[in-house]
């Protein structure tokens, strides 16, 4: 297995894995180091997911949509505005519909945790 150079980019992988209770070996999934080579993540634990992209070299590492530079955060700032999806998918002709379902789902996901009160 290839880990990639940046130890905060596996270590986040990991932890996203491990929040999501995906209990998959870290075997089924490329990665090689900034140099070069083939780097393909998803954050997918749905099938909607699999939409969901994470590549360290692409908009910071950050998720996004189909390996577009269509960050997730900017489809839910839009849905947040008060933008329609037809609005969404008229500015962005790549966008499917699925794709702000999953943008939806992920951030359901993500905020899905327990927070402890001390």
């Amino acid at each position: 297995m290839n880990m990639p150079g940046n130890p905060a980019v596996f270590r986040y992988q990991l932890e996203a894995r491990l929040r999501s209770g995906v209990a998959r070996l870290l075997d089924d999934r490329r990665f090689t180091d900034h140099a070069g080579g083939t780097y393909d993540e998803t954050m997918a634990t749905t099938p909607s997911q699999s939409r969901i992209t994470v590549e360290p070299g692409k908009c910071g590492g950050r998720p996004c949509i189909r390996h577009m530079r269509i960050r997730v955060k900017d489809v839910l700032e839009m849905l947040a505005s008060g933008a329609s999806e037809d609005q969404i998918l008229a500015d962005y002709p790549d966008l499917e519909r699925e794709d702000i379902r999953a943008c939806l789902e992920y951030a359901a996901q993500y905020f899905d945790h327990p927070v402890f009160v001390g």
